[in-house]
């Protein structure tokens, strides 16, 4: 393990049944390739070494006997090698004949683990030829050369690097209680599957669900190994499943089905699990039991420190679904936001809210929001107080589409200029107006925050607020004007999310027209205009426009852009990462897009930002959570305003 990741394969070498020497010198060929790109860790099928669909020949002394010697071949082949294989064979111990899997270092068998659930059923009846686990008596074997202590004990592998494995056959994920639940709970950090599946109607997909389950019930990386082409196929097929899991997520997979040889190679973030196991009451409570467990720890050899290689590819929109499935993601997420909101609304009996549309992304998707939720509660939509408030900034762009936006929406309409007031405020306390500084940009955001509290207090409505998440994290808000409102349906939103949640409703906007008779002519046109929303320039637009008229002040010019600052803050919050391995991150996820000094620099931004504004976060406003990750001092996130940054400034600026 280096930078916290171990880089593991899943095999499948072609199979010739009963032939161990064919069968070792594909497994050696395997090993060979894994080795020189790597791989620290690598599983192959239950009895690799015979094949699994030997049958009665099990019983035979001469396969046996071939398969030690096939065992020894691969001991002295791998004598030079610092990779860990784990391989599948049969082994006499006393009066039983165990499906064991073997691990093999540098030379050495350093345990034997016996498979624990054997089926009987249908086309499987390993019964008929091997013992289980649980019949098993600590037995001292002798085995291709090695003295073997074979235990029915649960058994953990611990590397060189400190990172804890374990190992179940099979049918034992299938069990309802697998033994990779107890290795977990013992501190197995990866659980090795050596199987042999055969492939039926519908079975892969159970098999993934339950591997990924399996993977995310234990807050492990997962590698499966399952047989391939080459058994026989007297009555069942085998497909060859080669899958690799971290924490439910499914990180490579093979072709099945191939006539080749398979492997497939990932890295498991092993402190990424770690944090989440830290982190997670649930799990920390159930390792309780392990104290229960009759534990052994098989230390591995030490091997030669190698240069890293990030293998795995980092997406630069964490917050962001993926998948077949993202519009239903995006509907479940607008859905927490408009629940979060009607339950707002019914408990203080309003029927009126009051939001200020800017013609930006941000105040949009709130709009959206307060649409969808009058509708779900069957009020009328001119309840919604949409305000427009020009100011020096504002963009006849922005203007135009904030107007657009909320005739085509069919909400009540106000449009209150601030230029008057806010001039009359920097006359109240000698602000030179030609002066655009932060007292200049402040008392803009404060007014109209003003006027959207009186305007609620005058109607006996609430006031939306519509800040984002990624705002927040950067404290990219002014105190007590855009920070404050009566709640925040974008609170646990942040900007990158935004754009593809108002471009899935622009994309099915169909229904959100007016429910009257008179429909506005601006209706049909919802799509384009929220389109063109999501294509302007993010901007408070505080400052005046250029002499073309358009936005001269762009947040992303300020503060960097969101996609890297959300990018940060997944892994800042989500697991606690320092500064330097998000770095890391970074450069994957974002190669070719920005340069090392950009991703250094924007990093140091988000870390000094981030610490210097909590007090913001420390009086937010209440508002759902939607993600994995928030900010609201009352839930996921609690941190003295006063706290010091300089231990992640210093890492960041020395990177």
């Amino acid at each position: 393990m280096k930078n916290g990741f171990i880089t593991v394969a899943s095999a499948i070498p072609s199979v010739r049944v009963a032939d161990t020497s064919f069968n070792v010198q594909q497994i050696e060929t395997q090993i060979a390739q894994a080795e020189g790109k790597g791989v620290e860790i690598i599983v192959f099928p239950e009895l690799c070494i015979t094949g699994y669909t030997c049958q009665d020949l099990f019983r035979q002394q001469a396969l046996l006997e071939e398969s030690e010697k096939a065992v020894l071949m691969l001991l002295d082949f791998t004598r030079q090698l610092d990779i860990i294989s784990i391989i599948g064979i049969p082994v006499v111990v006393g009066d039983l004949l165990l499906n064991c899997a073997a691990v093999i270092q540098k030379g050495e068998i350093l345990a034997l683990i016996p498979k624990t659930y054997l089926p009987n059923y249908r086309e499987f009846y390993e019964k008929r030829w091997f013992a289980s686990l649980q019949d098993l008596h600590a037995t001292e074997v002798r085995y291709a050369g090695n003295k073997i202590m074979v235990r029915p004990d649960a058994t953990l592998f611990r590397t060189c690097d400190g990172v804890l494995f374990g190992i179940e056959l099979c049918e034992d994920v299938w069990a309802p209680a697998p033994p990779s639940n107890n290795l977990a709970l013992a501190g197995a950090e990866l659980i090795f599957n050596l199987s042999a599946s055969d492939e039926l109607l519908g079975k892969h997909k159970y098999l993934c669900d339950l591997l990924s389950q399996q993977s995310a019930r234990t807050i492990t990386g997962y590698v499966y190994s399952s047989s391939g082409f080459g058994e026989s196929t007297q009555d069942v097929v085998y497909g060859g499943n080669a899958l690799i899991y971290e924490n439910g997520t499914l990180l490579e997979t093979a072709e099945r089905f191939s006539l080749q040889p398979q492997m497939v190679i990932s890295q498991i973030d092993i402190d990424r699990l770690r944090v989440e196991r830290r982190t997670n009451s649930t799990y920390v409570n159930a390792q309780r039991e392990a104290a229960k467990i009759d534990l052994q720890i098989v230390n591995c050899h030490t091997i030669q420190p190698r240069d890293f290689e990030l293998l795995r590819s980092f997406d630069p929109t964490p917050f962001v679904p993926k998948g077949e499935n993202t519009a239903d993601d995006y509907d479940e997420i607008l859905n927490i936001q408009v629940c979060g909101l009607a339950k707002r609304l019914v408990h203080t009996n309003s029927k009126t809210v009051v939001i200020g549309i800017s013609g930006g992304l941000d105040s949009t998707l709130a709009l959206l929001v307060c649409v969808k939720t009058f509708d779900k509660l069957g009020l009328p939509r001119k309840g919604i107080v949409g305000v427009t408030m020009p100011g020096f900034g504002t963009t006849d762009r922005t203007y135009q589409n904030a107007l657009k936006l909320m005739e085509a929406l069919g909400i009540t309409i106000r449009e209150i200029n601030i230029a008057k007031s806010v001039l009359q405020h920097f006359e109240d306390i000698g602000h030179d107006a030609s002066v655009h500084d932060v007292t200049y940009e402040n008392s803009q955001a404060r007014e109209r925050t003003q006027i959207l509290m009186d305007l609620s207090n005058q109607l006996g409505g609430l006031v939306i607020g519509t800040g984002d998440l990624s705002e927040l994290a950067l404290g990219w808000a002014t105190y007590n004007g855009d920070h404050m409102s009566m709640y925040g349906v974008n609170a646990g939103v942040p900007k990158t999310l935004i754009r593809h949640l108002v471009k899935h409703i622009a994309e099915n906007s169909s229904h959100l027209a007016p429910r009257t008779s008179q429909l506005s002519p601006l209706s049909s046109l919802l799509s384009p205009l929220l389109q063109d929303i999501i294509a302007t320039p993010i901007s408070p637009e505080l400052t005046p426009a250029d002499d073309e008229g358009n936005i001269k002040q762009k947040t992303e010019d300020l503060v960097g852009p969101y996609e890297l600052h959300d990018f940060f803050l997944y892994y800042f919050l989500r697991f606690g990462f320092r500064p330097s391995r998000i770095y890391m991150l970074a450069q994957s996820a974002f190669k070719g897009i920005y340069d090392d000094g950009t991703i250094k620099k924007w990093l140091v931004t988000f870390l000094r930002r981030f610490f210097s504004q909590q007090f913001k976060r420390s009086c937010l406003p209440d508002g759902p959570k939607v993600g994995t990750v928030s900010l609201s001092p009352r839930g996921d996130w609690r941190m003295p305003s006063d706290a010091t940054s300089t231990l992640w400034l210093q890492e960041a600026e020395g990177l």
